[in-house]
């Protein structure tokens, strides 16, 4: 996969995950669309990717909203032409909770940013990167929990979300067969990023910001976490290979592993009862 002299759309691109692969796109010779809610961060990043001798465009938008993506996505078009990458990068955490303890205003806005956001970058920017018709990417952030529910961290609104990103991910894969792009989802373990408080940037149409219990802590935990430029290295190193599945840990493999194990005893058991005499 050649880099160097194309152009990449990035979500959540004003910081964390997203900002470090901003930062190895940079390195690359790509020219970046730096896409987020937040204008201040944004512009600050913006004029960091400048100076990588890169064009960098900064473009505030929610990512929910997908006619506020399809304009962000003219822009982009009109200044730099084709898209050849594509990072769906924007993610939001609601923190540990019971589900049943998550509002429907909750609900509404981590899937909107977390799924429906992603829907809205492969619905915008996939069908005009197969028109032009050059070789690209599509790259969506998941998580380690989209692959299993951490007993410890108890994030399943979270996991949920992602859980829908890994299976979106496979079934764009498939789409994009015999095309000149790929696909890849991204599953991080622990990176030392912002999410603790993405409460803070709920847009006002989705009930507007607020304090998420235990963001200190959760800032705390994430702060000992891989660096986001780390993460951009491994990500591009990995779309590189044509990579599906994007790790940034080894030590999660025991925990999928579990997982499979409870999956392949479930198939166990009904090859038993039906196995088992039954009278007639």
């Amino acid at each position: 996969m050649e880099f160097s002299g194309k152009t990449a759309f990035v979500t959540g691109a004003a910081n964390g995950i997203g900002l470090g692969i901003c930062r190895a796109l940079a390195r690359n010779g790509v020219n970046i669309v730096l896409a987020d809610i937040e204008r201040a961060q944004l512009e600050i990043a913006r004029r960091e990717l400048a100076t990588f001798n890169v064009r960098a465009r900064a473009i505030e938008v929610d990512v929910s909203d997908a006619a506020a993506f399809e304009r962000a996505a003219d822009e982009a078009e009109a200044e730099f032409g084709n898209i050849h990458f594509l990072f769906n990068n924007a993610g939001v955490s609601l923190g540990a909770m019971p589900l049943w303890e998550a509002t429907a205003a909750q609900w509404e806005w981590i899937f909107g940013v977390n799924v429906q956001g992603v829907i809205n970058g492969i619905r915008t920017l996939v069908p005009r990167m197969r028109k032009h018709g050059e070789a690209g990417h599509v790259v969506n952030t998941a998580s380690i929990g989209g692959l299993q529910v951490n007993p410890k961290l108890r994030n399943g609104c979270y996991a949920t979300t992602k859980y829908a990103i890994v299976a979106l991910s496979e079934a764009l894969a498939l789409d994009l067969e015999g095309s000149a792009i790929g696909a890849s989802v991204l599953c991080p373990a622990l990176v030392a990023t912002t999410l603790h408080a993405s409460s803070r940037r709920r847009p006002a149409r989705l009930g507007g910001p607020y304090e998420r219990p235990g963001a200190d802590a959760a800032k705390a935990w994430q702060s000992v976490g891989l660096s986001p430029d780390d993460v951009g290295m491994r990500v591009l190193d990995a779309v590189a290979a044509c990579e599906f599945f994007i790790f940034t840990h080894e030590e999660p493999r025991a925990w999928i592993e579990q997982r499979h194990a409870r999956i392949l005893a479930g198939f166990d058991s009904i090859a038993r009862y039906n196995a088992r005499e039954r009278p007639t």
